[in-house]
């Protein structure tokens, strides 16, 4: 049987965590993040909405990149709203898109690889699933995180009814 003061988190180890989740540098990443995403998609969508000769696929293409550029800007204003550590719901949702976005790139990619047989796009392929496979390994690490916070979260809830 196991003793219930073995699974309880310690305060320091509670600091420690709000310390990590409302840090200034948490908050910059992702101010840091909206920033870049506005940036580049606000390149892409002037191209977009500039160039109306180009080429149907390419505008597909960059419509694509603009809704995920506005994924993007989106998420990272929603986190930044957030004024609680939100129990690692925040990269659960970043890791699920970056999967979705990693294999839509990849099988457009795997689409131009079926039509063109070009060697840039095998090497688009290749890219895109390395992408997948990092943005899945990002994912599980993310859950894995998220799974071991409920599970404080939990002991500590229990070690207070218990206490009360």
């Amino acid at each position: 049987m196991m003793n219930r003061t073995d699974t309880t988190p310690s305060i320091e180890t509670l600091r420690q965590l709000a310390r990590e989740q409302f840090s200034l540098g948490v908050r910059l990443r992702y101010v840091g993040l909206a920033l870049a995403a506005a940036m580049a998609t606000s390149v892409v969508a002037s191209l977009l909405l500039t160039e109306p000769h180009l080429p149907l696929r390419t505008q597909a293409a960059f419509a694509a990149m603009t809704a995920i550029g506005i994924a993007w800007i989106a998420f990272a204003v929603w986190v930044l709203r957030e004024r609680r550590p939100l129990l690692a719901r925040h990269r659960v949702v970043a890791g699920r898109m970056a999967v979705a976005f990693c294999a839509a790139f990849a099988l457009g990619a795997g689409i131009a690889v079926a039509t063109t047989r070009a060697p840039a796009a095998f090497g688009a392929f290749a890219t895109g699933m390395a992408m997948v496979a990092a943005a899945v390994a990002m994912l599980v690490r993310a859950n894995r995180h998220r799974a071991q916070l409920l599970a404080r979260r939990d002991a500590l809830e229990d070690a207070l009814r218990g206490a009360g």
